[in-house]
């Protein structure tokens, strides 16, 4: 089990992991070793996340997750796999812990003393301008 809050922890089952070659600078490392990590974790069916924080984490998750609901997380800064593997699952660790703290309520604000004279000054040029247009009638 991998702890996110007192009340949040991931099973290690539910995290997939796939090793690929990393692209970039390395000489014949890059060619040879297949040191890139790609974490996978299904956040819709992921018993470990109450539904809030399953909402909050998919849109957190943003282009790494998948129509499915699959967040994947690629991780190739270092050179050994143990090491990017680390790195993914601290990304991953980070989005959720992200997710499971709401956001902060809104206060609500009230419009400057400026902007309402401005909204009222413009709403009045548009009424003449309107009235400017009203047909003259013959009576």
């Amino acid at each position: 089990m991998i702890p996110i809050s007192e009340t949040i922890a991931l099973d290690d089952a539910e995290i997939g992991e796939s090793f690929i070659r990393a692209s970039g600078p390395g000489g014949q490392n890059v060619n040879k070793v297949s040191s890139a990590v790609q974490l996978r974790f299904d956040v819709r069916r992921s018993p470990s996340l109450p539904e809030p924080v399953r909402q909050r984490l998919e849109r957190l998750g943003g282009r790494r997750v998948s129509q499915d609901g699959v967040l994947v997380i690629t991780a190739q800064r270092f050179r050994s796999q143990e090491r990017n593997r680390q790195d993914a699952l601290d990304r991953l660790v980070a989005l959720v812990r992200r997710a499971a703290s709401p956001p902060p309520p809104r206060r609500p604000t009230r419009p400057t003393a400026a902007s309402r004279r401005r909204r009222l000054a413009d709403k009045a040029q548009r009424a003449r301008l309107k009235q400017q247009r009203a047909g003259v009638t013959d009576e």
